[in-house]
C-alpha cells in the first residue's frame, strides 16, 4: 500500500507539472485566436491540424504514440473552442439556425395532427398519447403525404415512426426529415403488443392468409413459422390489415394491436406474438416551425462533412469536451452522391442553454452541411 501511495503522490506531481503547462498553453492559443480575429482567419484549418497531430504523436515513443494523438486531439478541440468565442459567426448554416430560433412557435392549442394510415394504426396511438385522445386527427396514405401536408398547412403536426427496437431505423422518414425543412418537437415511445386476430369464427385452423405491416410480419416470424401452410401479405399498416380482414367475409387474420381488433370488431386469438416481448417503436412529431422551452432536454441535427481522414472524429469531440451525451448516431446515403453520406444525430441538450450556441458553431464548422432538426423531451417521460 505504501508503493502505491507514493507512485500516486509521483503522479499528483506531474499531474500539477502538466496543468500548469496546459494554462501556458491556453494563453498563447488565446492569442493566436485574437490574430484570427484581427486577420480574418477560420478558426478551423484540417490540414494544418492533421500534421501537427502527426508531429505531436512521432515525438512520444512508438508504444504510446496514439494515446499521444488522442492527448492532442482533445488539447486542440479545447483551444477550438476557445478560439471560437472571440470570432464573430458568419458560417450561413449557423445563422440559419439561429433565424430559425428566433422564430420558434408555441405549441398549437387544439391541433390538427396528421398520421399515416387509417384509425387503430400504431401511429394514431401514438399521435393519441402524445395530443390526448380527444384531438383531432387524420390519416394520410403515405409517411411523404404526411410531410407534404404540414408543409402546406393542412395540419399543424405530423406524427411519424422513426425506429424500432427489434428492427432498427426506418430509414425513409430520416430520409423524409432531410427533404423537408420541418422540425421534431415531440417524440413518444410506444410499445408495440402484437395480437393474432381474425372475423368471428374464425380459428387458427380456417386461417389462410396473414396481412400485417411488413415490419409487422417480420416482427412476428417465429410465431409466424409455426403455421407453415399460413400465406403472408403487407399491407400499408397494421391497421389497414385489420380493416381489410374485417371486411373481407374470408378465413383471413391480421397482426396489429389489441386496440385495433376492438376497433374493427375482430377476436384476438393469439396474444404478444412478436419475438421480442419488450418491442417499442419511437414516434416523432413534426412541425413546420421550432418550438422551444426549458424543460426540452433532447436535440436532433443533421450534417455531412467533408471527404477527409478524421472529420468525423472533430465532431465527435465537440460532444466530448461538451459533455454532451449522444444518444444516436445514423449515418443515411446522399442518393444524389455516390459514396457520401448524412448523418443523423440526437444528444442530451437544450437549445435555450447559454453554452448550446457555441457547440452548435463548433458542429457547424467541422460540417460541409449543418441543420438542426429541433429540440424536444425525450420519449422517456410523459409529454
Amino acid at each position: 500500500m505504501e508503493e502505491l501511495t507514493d507512485l500516486r503522490g509521483q503522479i499528483d506531481r506531474i499531474d500539477k507539472e502538466l496543468v500548469d503547462l496546459f494554462a501556458r498553453r491556453m494563453e498563447v492559443t488565446q492569442k493566436v485566436g485574437e490574430y484570427k480575429v484581427r486577420n480574418h482567419v477560420q478558426v478551423l484549418d484540417p490540414q494544418r491540424e492533421r500534421q501537427v497531430l502527426d508531429t505531436k504523436a512521432a515525438l512520444a515513443p512508438q508504444s504510446i504514440q496514439s494515446e499521444c494523438r488522442t492527448l492532442f486531439e482533445t488539447i486542440m478541440a479545447l483551444s477550438r473552442r476557445q478560439q471560437r468565442r472571440l470570432v464573430a459567426a458568419q458560417e450561413p448554416d449557423y445563422l440559419a439556425y439561429l433565424s430559425q430560433k428566433s422564430q420558434a412557435a408555441q405549441p398549437v392549442e387544439d391541433p390538427r395532427v396528421l398520421y399515416q394510415g387509417v384509425p387503430g394504426a400504431y401511429a394514431e396511438e401514438a399521435a393519441a398519447v402524445y395530443f390526448g385522445e380527444g384531438c383531432r386527427r387524420r390519416g394520410l396514405a403515405s409517411w411523404e403525404d404526411v410531410f407534404a401536408a404540414v408543409e402546406r398547412g393542412e395540419a399543424d403536426y405530423g406524427v411519424v415512426p422513426i425506429e424500432n427496437s427489434s428492427t432498427g431505423s426506418i430509414n425513409q422518414v430520416y430520409d423524409l426529415l432531410a427533404k423537408y425543412e420541418h422540425f421534431i418537437v415531440g417524440e413518444v415511445k410506444l410499445r408495440v403488443d402484437h395480437c393474432l386476430m381474425a372475423p368471428a369464427g374464425v380459428g387458427l385452423e380456417d386461417i389462410q392468409t396473414v396481412y400485417s405491416h411488413e415490419q409487422g410480419l417480420f416482427q412476428c416470424e417465429p410465431y409466424l413459422k409455426e403455421h407453415p401452410g399460413w400465406r403472408r401479405t403487407a399491407l400499408s399498416n397494421t391497421a389497414a390489415a385489420a380493416k381489410f380482414v374485417a371486411e373481407s367475409g374470408q378465413p383471413y387474420a391480421a397482426i396489429g394491436s389489441e386496440r385495433c381488433a376492438k376497433l374493427y370488431g375482430l377476436n384476438v386469438l393469439a396474444r404478444s406474438i412478436a419475438q421480442a416481448q419488450a418491442n417499442y417503436t419511437r414516434f416523432v412529431v413534426v412541425a413546420p416551425r421550432m418550438e422551444l422551452d426549458p424543460q426540452r432536454n433532447k436535440v436532433s441535427a443533421l450534417f455531412t462533412l467533408p471527404h477527409q481522414v478524421g472529420t468525423l472524429h472533430q465532431i465527435m469531440a465537440v460532444f466530448a469536451v461538451s459533455g454532451l451525451n449522444m444518444m444516436k448516431l445514423e449515418s443515411r446515403p446522399i442518393l444524389e452522391k455516390s459514396w457520401e453520406y448524412r448523418f443523423f444525430v440526437d444528444f442530451s441538450g437544450n437549445l435555450l442553454a447559454p453554452e448550446m450556441d457555441l457547440v452548435l458553431r463548433e458542429m457547424v464548422e467541422c460540417s460541409t452541411a449543418f441543420r438542426v432538426l429541433g429540440n424536444y423531451r425525450s420519449g422517456e417521460e410523459e409529454p
